[in-house]
């Protein structure tokens, strides 16, 4: 309750998912993984869709000062938009199961491209 009562107190509506990592950009901090739990749709700080979301301006700010850093959006209840598009430093993952965590694993083990999932797949008996 008293983690419940801080949040409320926040006020608002809508999540500031910028506010992270501008928090870690202001200390810059480093990092190799950054993982965010959220539905993902923040209203505080949509842009234009040239310039991206806040979050991800945020983002490649981090990412300048942590080349090696990823960033998993894990959005417990999906929805047609999101605050930083997949890219190879990007994960979106959309719902929430035990599978996710080996999702996570190997995104952080640079696993999850074109060649992996066909090899997964090719495994499948039919």
């Amino acid at each position: 309750m008293t983690n419940a009562q801080k949040l409320a107190s926040i006020g608002g509506g809508g999540a500031n998912c910028s506010a992270p990592l501008k928090r870690l950009n202001a200390t810059r901090a480093t990092g190799e993984m950054v993982v965010f739990v959220s539905d993902n749709q923040s209203w505080l700080d949509t842009a234009a869709k040239s310039q991206g979301t806040k979050m991800l301006r945020e983002w490649n700010q981090f990412k300048q000062r942590n080349p090696a850093a990823r960033l998993v959006c894990l959005d417990i209840q999906p929805y047609a938009t999101t605050q930083a598009y997949d890219r190879t430093d990007v994960l979106n993952i959309g719902g929430f199961s035990d599978q996710v965590f080996q999702v996570i694993a190997d995104f952080a083990a640079d696993k999850l491209h074109p060649e992996h999932w066909v090899g997964l797949i090719e495994q499948v008996s039919l």
